[in-house]
């Protein structure tokens, strides 16, 4: 069944409260622990897992925190090009989809290794792979793999359903069963992407003063 592509806007910022861990709970914590410790450990933290386990969110979500304590965070993940030099003034640097680095995102991302470990900046990194099987230069691989690595699984569908009835409870809006397989079956079932979607269709809803129905959603995809 054709998937359909859903137009986000205004999306919320990513949050460690608003992360629905699952069995990703022992990586939550520790995230939780170290963005919220005036004093961070300078080890660094490896995430890995499939497309959809959080990995993105939980990157954005760190950067979040940091940003709310007034802490400058470097950034880097494939979409930027030309990466900037390490800067003295970030808190911790941030590596997103390492296992899709080209040679010059390599090169700044080991460069920026080396300067974050003397000054005891932190470094927290994502990708698909573990650090064993990242397909990276070895002195970028073997940092990226000697402090916590923390393996991400996505969530089963009954764990989605659950995540998905709680934040619709929540806001006081029904979903029927019917609503929530459509929901499952023709959007992406990225969660983070599915509580967006939920967002959206809530606000349309009470634009509309409408029931959230089949009907609804498809006419809130024709009118965006």
């Amino acid at each position: 069944m054709k998937q359909l592509a859903l137009p986000i806007a205004m999306a919320r910022a990513p949050t460690l409260e608003g992360f629905s861990a699952g069995p990703n709970v022992p990586a939550l914590d520790h995230l939780k622990l170290w963005a919220g410790s005036p004093t961070r450990s300078p080890v660094p933290t490896y995430l890995w897992g499939p497309p959809a386990s959080g990995k993105t969110h939980l990157l954005l979500a760190v950067r979040e925190a940091l940003r709310e304590q007034g802490a400058a965070v470097g950034w880097l993940d494939p979409s930027i090009a030309e990466p900037p030099g390490f800067d003295e003034r970030w808190a911790v640097v941030l590596m997103d989809d390492v296992h899709l680095y080209n040679a010059v995102q390599q090169h700044a991302a080991f460069s920026w290794f080396v300067s974050a470990q003397p000054t005891q900046r932190g470094v927290l990194a994502a990708g698909a792979l573990p650090p064993a099987d990242l397909q990276v230069r070895e002195d970028l691989r073997t940092r990226l793999g000697w402090g916590h690595v923390f393996q991400l699984q996505v969530l089963s569908e009954p764990e989605r359903r659950a995540v998905l009835r709680r934040a619709a409870d929540a806001r006081g809006v029904f979903l029927g069963d019917e609503v929530m397989d459509f929901m499952l079956s023709r959007f992406s079932r990225d969660l983070g992407s599915l509580m967006q979607l939920l967002e959206q269709l809530d606000a349309y809803a009470l634009q509309t003063q409408r029931a959230i129905t089949i009907p609804l959603i498809r006419s809130m995809l024709e009118n965006e």
